[in-house]
């Protein structure tokens, strides 16, 4: 049985994240440890699917704490010294819900996904009725809000003059870091409505508020924020007066989208690049490391050597596992990322939009959003996908991993994650299987970036076709 995906389990409660499998992931769980904090997005399903995790837990022998509806970060906050399970799908539309595990701040990893999934397909049963878990309430938000404030002042002493005041959780103070600068946020109906208006105000911003009230039908527009469904954020920035930038959340505020000045969104592998440099910069590691994954941009590489760190990659869906093995080699890794989603180690284990809204806003106030930009080097990116049925994808990579090697022979090429090509110019292209669709999917960066995605196309194709004739 494989539950779980690159973020938690996650799918339609009517097929896959049903009541049962709450109940049976719950009690599952419940074996790890003897205390959990449960939270929820504000999906229409989540309260019934968190009572039926509660059910799973205290029936395990676990006690619970009912954290209620919170960002996915401010759980994982809560989850330091326990364990925590999060009913959230995310960014995905509203007739789904997921799954997630942390424990001590941190998403489970493989290993402990695994033991789970086996618990859960052996049917675990529930401990003597005398030895059930307990219930009761926590509320970790004002705590989380408060965390994520101290610590981007902490952030703005370090990159610039560190003039902070001390205004409260939701005040407003021309006089902290951020010097009452105007930033438009779209909440997207979602869990960022609860932290990141009242986080950036805190630092000093003048706050406009788009889809600011949670909804779990996600009304004013897709939970996903792309730069079609923050079409209205981005009229906003473009029409209105002395916007310095946009923010935009998904439904549980893990991930960030950046929109500038004039209303387009800012590439996410720049914004990436942005922080990591930054990061590397204002550290004393010695040997600071940025850990992101296979299809992140060669622009992260450029601006970390530049401020003198290194990269290190690891699959999607593991930053933390990444981080883990970072560390274990030595390195002292100063922030990890794939596209859109952030972990500030010096903050917390897990990814945490709310904190990137925060440092995002005292970067471009030290420095302007132009200014952060024009070091990075912002190559032509494409993405696209050939067809591959599931079965073929194991001899269709096998195959890749020597004859895109052979079709590129002046690049560097890495088959860890997929099969990566590092180009002497600085052009990249990574060939890897879709984990969820019948795909194999590729990522192009270079300046003739349709020349390159064409040429891998033809390689993939072919491998493709053979697999299937074989």
């Amino acid at each position: 049985m494989e539950l779980f995906g690159t973020a938690g389990i996650r799918g339609s409660v009517a097929e896959r994240v049903t009541p049962e499998l709450a109940l049976a992931v719950g009690r599952a769980v419940g074996e790890d440890g003897r205390e959990f904090v449960v939270g929820r997005d504000g999906r229409v399903t989540g309260p019934a699917l968190a009572a039926a995790v509660e059910a799973g837990l205290e029936s395990a022998g676990a006690d619970v704490r009912r954290a209620g509806v919170l960002p996915t970060p401010a759980l994982a906050f809560a989850s330091r010294g326990r364990r925590g399970v999060m009913l959230t799908a995310s960014h995905n539309p509203p007739q789904d819900n997921g799954i997630k595990v942390f424990v001590d701040g941190v998403e489970y990893d493989r290993t402990l996904e695994r033991s789970v999934e086996e618990r859960v397909a052996a049917g675990s049963e529930s401990v003597a009725w005398d030895e059930w878990g307990r219930g009761g309430d926590v509320d970790p938000l004002p705590a989380y809000r408060d965390a994520v404030v101290e610590y981007a002042r902490e952030f703005a002493a370090e990159i610039g003059d560190g003039s902070a005041s001390a205004a409260g959780d939701g005040a407003v103070s021309t006089e902290g870091p951020l010097g009452g600068m105007r930033i438009a946020v779209d909440c997207g109906n979602g869990m960022a409505s609860l932290a990141t208006p009242q986080v950036l105000r805190a630092l000093g911003a003048a706050v406009v508020t788009l889809n600011a009230n949670v909804d779990g039908h996600f009304p004013g527009r897709e939970s996903k924020p792309t730069p079609e469904s923050l079409s209205d954020l981005r009229e906003f920035i473009r029409d209105g007066d002395d916007v310095a930038f946009g923010v935009g959340h998904d439904g549980d505020a893990d991930r960030i989208v950046i929109v500038d000045a004039g209303g387009e969104v800012v590439h996410e592998d720049t914004v990436v690049a942005i922080i990591a440099e930054h990061y590397v910069r204002a550290g004393d590691a010695e040997e600071p490391v940025v850990v992101t994954t296979p299809n992140a941009s060669a622009r992260i590489d450029e601006r970390v050597r530049e401020a003198g760190g290194r990269v290190e990659r690891v699959r999607l869906g593991a930053l933390h596992e990444g981080i883990a093995g970072a560390e274990a080699d030595g390195g002292d890794v100063v922030f990890a990322a794939e596209p859109w989603k952030h972990i500030h180690t010096a903050f917390g284990g897990w990814i945490d939009g709310v904190a990137s809204a925060a440092i995002v806003a005292l970067l471009v106030a030290e420095f302007g959003l132009d200014g952060l930009r024009a070091p990075v080097t912002e190559r032509p990116y494409r993405k696209t996908s050939v067809d591959c049925p599931d079965e073929a994808k194991p001899a269709v990579m096998a195959t890749l991993e020597a004859t895109l090697p052979e079709a590129f022979p002046d690049a560097e090429a890495s088959t860890e994650y997929g099969v990566r090509l590092e180009l002497p110019d600085g052009s990249w292209v990574l060939v890897r299987p879709s984990g969820t669709e019948p795909y194999v999917r590729i990522y192009a960066e270079s300046e003739d970036v349709d020349a390159l995605v064409e040429r891998a196309s033809e390689t993939v194709a072919e491998a493709v076709a053979n697999a299937s004739t074989r």
